[in-house]
């Protein structure tokens, strides 16, 4: 019942998904909910992620690591111009595992929290 629980977080991606699905086996349902509610909260969309570096081309570069919790990468490539739009280009090609690295420290988070009640 908890492993059908995960697959309704919204735009779940395929490595996530798995790795929820390990991550959380032990829990109980009334736990698994709570853990689902704190983890919503917490966790970027890949979309959200991909936006918010390609309006680095267009604004102010960085914006992506600041949505991250990176800010001071953040102000890096915002006094650099994305590290000469290098950075703000390995960003977009890489902006999958950046979430995906976010999103597997707000679930060990969510999880201390969850341990916690």
């Amino acid at each position: 019942m908890s492993t059908n629980l995960i697959s309704l977080i919204p735009a779940v991606e395929p490595d996530e998904l798995s790795f929820l699905q390990a991550f959380t086996k032990d829990l109980s349902d009334d736990k698994m909910h709570l853990f689902i509610s704190l983890y919503n909260g917490k966790r970027k969309k890949t979309e959200t992620i991909l936006i918010c570096c390609l309006l680095g081309f267009i604004a102010a570069a960085g914006i992506q690591r600041f949505v991250l919790g990176q800010v001071g990468m953040g102000i890096l490539y915002l006094f650099t111009g994305g590290l000469c739009l290098i950075g703000t280009v390995v960003d977009i090609i890489n902006h999958k595992s950046l979430t995906f690295e976010y999103n597997q420290k707000m679930a060990m988070e969510s999880m201390g929290m969850v341990k916690g009640f």
